[in-house]
């Protein structure tokens, strides 16, 4: 068997050896370009403090000379992957005769032998596939990239593209994803860390497994002793450090969404060789802060919602015979808190389990893995709850997980139990003064699917469409005190018989001012005001504040039955917040092209919809309805204005609101339209958090005021029973000028009708 191996290794050095230089000449692709190889410039991104945002271009990595290159990390390359890099010229036959050695004597092809010129003639021009010929062309294109350029500039070049893991592209790129620094401020440690990549970049990534990442780094150290490139004592000095690796690796994906929705409006008006070639740069609205922010708020918000659902179960399964099932005594390195990763059990008891997750060995207790007792039946979509729940009831030995790291400490690891949600979100902020996006977020993950439901769900938005209905019957003589009475009514729906359209609670409560029937979120007042304002009105009032969607002539609408996406939604709330004027949304501000012309501008331009007056009053009427109606988990400490949405069978959760800086909206659901959220998952339960979340955090209550009066409304007090003016009320009410009640209650006023507890409806 051996000397089969000897046969095979030996005619492939010696084709390797006579062939590259036979068949160079013949069908090889021209290398005289590389000499002056750069990657093409593309479009480069800004956010809206002109801070690099991403780029559009063919090559992927960001490409440095080799002068901004530390010599620690070529040194830490060479050792590594290629020790006689400047003796050989192309083709190390010395290597290739160790590696042949060491193959014979394993009988198997375990030593690759491929010099740094290979990987990189690889790497531009071949498919990895692992095959004699391949190898031969490798081989082959290695001679001839020698024969045309320098040691340093294929060193140069190979730094440049070899792949580090993560999406990382050069070393640049793998620079800014693990240590979130440029290349040229590595250290020591941190050049060991990136060489070792370079063998196995998902094996030895810091991100999954911490553990082999040292090992791997430790090697490294020590080849470069070996080579003489550090001391022995620099090598130990570096082993020791810790790896401060960054904490928002996940920042890239938070923009992906927006840089996809700016990258199409580019094509459409440029073309694709204009943006991927034409050295343009490109000034967005976006704010880094706020798109960070989103996404956390976003994907918390769906993790909570998933959980509620109940536990699907392990991702998988693995074999963990050769699995260490006891603490590391290394000290963890930068390990954060709250970080969620895949994880091994190693042991389960019914109170608690050892999991490894990212090379690190800690506990899971009971308490932390609680939420799972609800078991969900993905295929039924039934659940089934544990009485008595025991953590061996949820996981078992070798189940693959998701965990948290709930807390780190020189002592313990502790995980909490998660799971990737199957349901899915929405979020868009928008300035209401200038229409410009802030912050854009389309999906859980762009990396799971690229598709942006910020943009292109369309979606019903439930009762989060009943404040266009009211502004338009503020516009149209009603008042936030007019009465409408909430009682069983049915309409005429021709084919289908009737229409019977129900409140929530499936109650009735007679009376109801406007301000209220809004905070509560009444159907049947909104179908009658409808029904009063008339739906031409309405259809036209909606088309002027920027309703594009096809409405249909029905009182249905009034329940928010079209499909519309949370952006275009979040746009017809605008002229609410900012005065009664409509803007359309502007995510690029400017764009320059590769000699600094102006190709584009985008200045805010707004037309008014509607009075101001009625801006304030309906915006008056949604703060009402985060003080004490259905968005009372929106309530942020600071004045803000909203609505919760539900669409039917639970299909969709809305919430939209707006304080006088940003409008927000978050739409929640899943993909497939048919699949429902589950009971009680309403706007103000499932979305209206996740809106309060990234509010909270993007936005500092310090200077914060409240929604400017504008002139012509009056303050005055009512009863709250007949909407009329009263003598004695401590409740008041607004009015535009000249548009109040003239008539005083002839009785005098009682407390407000009591309200239902349970809030959680719309």
């Amino acid at each position: 068997m051996k000397i089969k191996w000897i046969l095979i290794l030996f005619a492939l050095f010696v084709i390797s050896t006579a062939g590259s230089y036979l068949a160079i000449a013949k069908g090889t692709p021209s290398i005289a370009e590389l000499k002056k190889y750069r990657f093409a410039e593309g479009t480069k991104v800004y956010a809206d403090d002109e801070t690099l945002l991403g780029e559009f271009k063919e090559e992927k990595g960001v490409y440095v000379t080799l002068s901004k290159i530390p010599e620690h990390l070529k040194n830490a390359v060479i050792a590594t992957e290629d020790s006689r890099f400047y003796k050989h010229k192309g083709i190390d036959y010395i290597g290739i005769g160790r590696a042949l050695i060491k193959d014979i004597m394993h009988g198997s092809l375990k030593e690759g032998g491929s010099t740094i010129t290979q990987q990189l003639a690889k790497i531009l021009f071949l498919t990895p596939e692992k095959t004699l010929k391949r190898k031969i062309r490798e081989a082959q294109l290695a001679v001839k990239l020698e024969s045309e350029l320098s040691k340093d500039e294929i060193l140069e070049l190979y730094l440049n593209r070899i792949y580090l893991g993560h999406g990382a592209y050069g070393v640049e790129m793998a620079a800014q994803k693990y240590f979130g620094k440029h290349v040229s401020q590595l250290t020591l440690p941190e050049c060991a860390l990136i060489a070792g990549l370079i063998k196995a970049p998902n094996t030895y990534s810091p991100f999954n497994d911490l553990v082999k990442a040292k090992d791997r780094q430790e090697v490294v150290l020590m080849r470069m002793e070996e080579e003489g490139y550090i001391k022995p004592s620099e090598r130990e000095w570096a082993k020791k450090q810790p790896l401060h690796l960054t904490a928002s690796r996940g920042a890239t994906d938070a923009h992906n969404y927006f840089l996809e929705y700016v990258r199409n409006q580019l094509e459409q008006r440029f073309g694709a060789d204009t943006v991927y070639r034409g050295n343009l740069r490109v000034y967005t609205t976006i704010d880094k802060k706020a798109q960070i922010l989103a996404q956390r708020a976003l994907q918390e918000g769906l993790r909570e919602i998933d959980k509620r659902r109940g536990w699907r179960g392990a991702i998988g399964k693995k074999d963990i015979s050769k699995e260490k099932t006891t603490e590391n005594n290394r000290t963890v390195i930068n390990a954060n808190i709250n970080d969620i990763t895949t994880g091994i059990v190693l042991e389960v008891t019914p109170k608690e389990a050892v999991i490894k997750a990212r090379g690190i060995v800690g506990k899971m207790y009971l308490q932390d893995a609680m939420w799972a007792s609800n078991i969900l039946d993905s295929k039924t979509g039934r659940v089934r709850q544990l009485k008595n729940p025991k953590l061996t009831d949820i996981i078992s030995k070798g189940d693959v997980i998701y965990v948290r790291f709930k807390s780190i400490t020189p002592k313990e690891v502790v995980f909490s139990l998660e799971q990737e949600p199957e349901v899915e979100g929405a979020i868009v902020a928008i300035e209401p003064d200038t229409g410009y996006i802030k912050a854009m977020v389309g999906g859980f993950s762009f990396i799971k699917s690229e598709f942006n439901r910020a943009t292109l769900a369309k979606r019903q938005p439930g009762s989060a469409f009943k404040p266009l209905i009211y502004a338009s019957a503020l516009e149209n003589g009603f008042t936030p005190a007019s009465i409408i009475v909430d009682e069983p009514i049915s309409f005429s729906s021709g084919v289908s018989g009737s229409w019977q359209p129900e409140n929530y609670d499936h109650k009735y409560y007679g009376p109801t001012r406007l301000r209220e029937a809004l905070a509560y979120s009444r159907n049947v007042v909104t179908v009658k005001l409808l029904q009063s304002v008339g739906i031409d009105k309405f259809i036209n009032f909606a088309k002027d504040i920027g309703i594009e969607a096809e409405l249909p002539r029905d009182l249905t609408i009034s329940l928010g039955s079209i499909s519309i996406s949370p952006l275009d939604l979040a746009l017809s709330y605008l002229p609410f917040a900012n005065g009664g004027i409509r803007y359309k949304e502007i995510s690029i501000k400017l764009i320059l092209d590769s000699k600094g012309n102006v190709l584009e501008e985008n200045l805010p331009e707004g037309t008014v919809v509607m009075s101001p007056q009625s801006a304030f009053l309906i915006t008056s009427m949604l703060e009402d309805v985060i003080k004490y109606g259905t968005g009372r988990r929106a309530n942020i400490g600071i004045p803000a204005a909203g609505k919760t949405g539900t669409s039917n069978d639970y299909k969709d959760a809305w919430f939209v609101g707006y304080t006088p800086e940003i409008l927000t909206c978050v739409w929640v659901g899943f993909d497939d339209m048919k699949k429902s959220l589950g009971p009680g998952e309403v706007g103000g339960k499932a979305s209206a958090p996740i809106w309060a979340s990234f509010m909270r955090s993007w936005i500092s209550k310090e200077g914060e005021h409240g929604f400017m009066i504008p002139d012509g409304i009056v303050r005055l007090p009512i009863d709250p029973n007949t909407g009329l003016l009263s003598y004695d009320s401590t409740v008041y009410e607004y009015f535009k000028e000249g548009n109040h009640p003239l008539e005083y209650a002839k009785t005098p006023s009682r407390l407000e009708r009591q309200q239902p507890q349970n809030l959680d409806y719309d």
